[in-house]
């Protein structure tokens, strides 16, 4: 038995399964990979991006911020791979019980998933830091400079900076989801960015999948490990 026949054998046994994703599982629908070669943290700007993308620098150059933020992280045109498909296909199914996901680039709704854990926020809401008043990711591109709210606040997108917390309610959610599975497919991700990757020890069910083109330090704890893309190996079971 090969690798995707066992994957789709512990998938047809599975009744709660839950997929925990990264950069990895979006690469295939075109959207940059930060720590890969390409990503962008090879790119020559004026200050790193995890500098750019970090608490401090949004409140002292938010101008600055906003242009490196428009030009690398809006990839609207981005469409949902098989990966997506596949999960929210498995969702429907009443095989999978939630996604959760490092991305912000809201491509899981868009395949369809309807619980879906964002543990870095997402780029398509925004929100007024005076006032609160939402705002939609067209607002933020078709705005210029420090996008400004009708109450004189400034909009900051809804995503996890560097140097912020991440939003109590979907940790919970997204540890209760992992805790209850039977099966955590673990897919593009390192797993070497946390807090984010340390939910995945609260897993106490029986089957541990982990697709990944880079070795994680969970490979060892791993039933069964896939390093293919991940939209591939979907694509096929």
């Amino acid at each position: 038995m090969d690798n995707i026949e066992k994957l789709a054998e512990i998938v047809n046994n599975s009744h709660s399964i839950v997929f925990f994703g990264g950069a990895g599982v979006s690469t295939e629908s075109g959207i940059p990979d930060f720590r890969s070669v390409d990503g962008l943290y090879s790119q020559q700007w004026d200050y790193p991006p995890e500098t750019i993308l970090s608490h401090t620098f949004f409140m002292s150059k938010t101008e600055e911020f906003y242009r490196f933020y428009r030009a690398k992280m809006l990839c609207l045109d981005a469409k949902p791979n098989a990966a997506h498909l596949k999960l929210a296909q498995l969702e429907k199914e009443g095989k999978l019980s939630a996604v959760i996901t490092q991305n912000i680039d809201g491509l899981h709704q868009a395949a369809g998933s309807r619980k879906v854990y964002e543990l870095h926020g997402s780029v398509l809401r925004n929100y007024c830091t005076k006032c609160g008043k939402f705002y939609d990711v067209r607002y933020i591109i078709d705005s210029e400079g420090v996008p400004k709210c009708e109450c004189g606040g400034i909009v900051k997108p809804d995503v996890v900076l560097y140097e912020e917390a991440l939003d109590d309610s979907t940790v919970s959610g997204a540890v209760n989801a992992i805790a209850s599975a039977d099966t955590l497919i673990i897919g593009g991700t390192s797993l070497n960015v946390y807090p984010a990757a340390g939910l995945i020890r609260y897993f106490r069910g029986e089957h541990l999948v982990i697709i990944n083109m880079a070795p994680t330090q969970m490979d060892k704890n791993a039933e069964l490990l896939i390093c293919e893309r991940i939209g591939e190996v979907f694509s096929r079971i």
